[in-house]
């Protein structure tokens, strides 16, 4: 049992984390893949997503890379076969991925023991948080319909890479301001351990998320260390 103390919240990733990592691999980004010809034809004139098309066309002018797509959906699924870290495509999949869950083509396999913690932890008090590269709106779709169940209403705060890069401790410094907590009474729980790494500089309790299928090994010399949040026993601050 590994002990953390002194807490008020836990910020939460979510590949490697709380879901396995080929969910999102093999099934949410094929899924918005295959979509995207169809959406960008039928949803290019929305005036609710101009801003995101204007980015998108903004990003496809000033593109770097020789030889990419000139047109807006290859475009698209070219930076997701990239694995690009790009926030409009973000907030686009999140939009295709809701259609597909609200249509039950879509449920996220979460790990067995994370239900359990997550609805402990908000039952003990703790303020519970999701910082994840994928969008907002995709994180609330992920555990609104989840194999644990909607756990969406546990959660207080969500936080995509529109804050900051996770490899940036100054976007977890920025974290625990919004969420209105001192870094040292936040958990952070990343199977990354560049992002352990930069919350830690921030001030944060750290651990990490070591699940089968994942890219990362991390190492217990430098962070604590569980394959299941169930080797976790965390207790409130004053």
């Amino acid at each position: 049992m590994i002990k953390f103390n002194g807490l008020k919240g836990v910020v939460l990733d979510i590949e490697g984390t709380t879901c396995p990592i080929d969910f999102v691999a093999n099934e949410l980004f094929p899924y918005a893949h295959q979509a995207l010809p169809k959406f960008v034809a039928e949803h290019s004139q929305d005036e609710q997503l101009k801003e995101l098309w204007d980015e998108v066309k903004q990003a496809m002018q000033i593109e770097p890379t020789k030889g990419a797509p000139k047109e807006i959906a290859s475009y698209l699924q070219w930076l997701i076969k990239q694995d690009r870290k790009f926030s409009p495509l973000k907030e686009l999949q999140g939009i295709i991925w809701q259609e597909g869950y609200g249509a039950g083509k879509l449920k996220a396999p979460l790990f067995d023991d994370v239900g359990k913690a997550l609805n402990n932890w908000h039952q003990m008090g703790l303020k519970l948080a999701v910082y994840s590269s994928g969008s907002v709106a995709a994180q609330k779709l992920l555990y609104s319909h989840s194999s644990a169940g909607d756990l969406s209403k546990l959660f207080s705060n969500w936080f995509d890479t529109r804050l900051g890069s996770k490899l940036d401790q100054l976007s977890y410094s920025q974290l625990a301001k919004t969420m209105a907590i001192p870094a040292d009474a936040l958990l952070f729980i990343s199977d990354a351990p560049e992002e352990l790494n930069a919350a830690k500089k921030a001030g944060y309790q750290t651990c990490g998320s070591q699940r089968a299928g994942n890219k990362f090994i991390i190492d217990n010399n430098l962070f604590n260390v569980v394959t299941s949040f169930s080797s976790l026993k965390l207790e409130l601050g004053d």
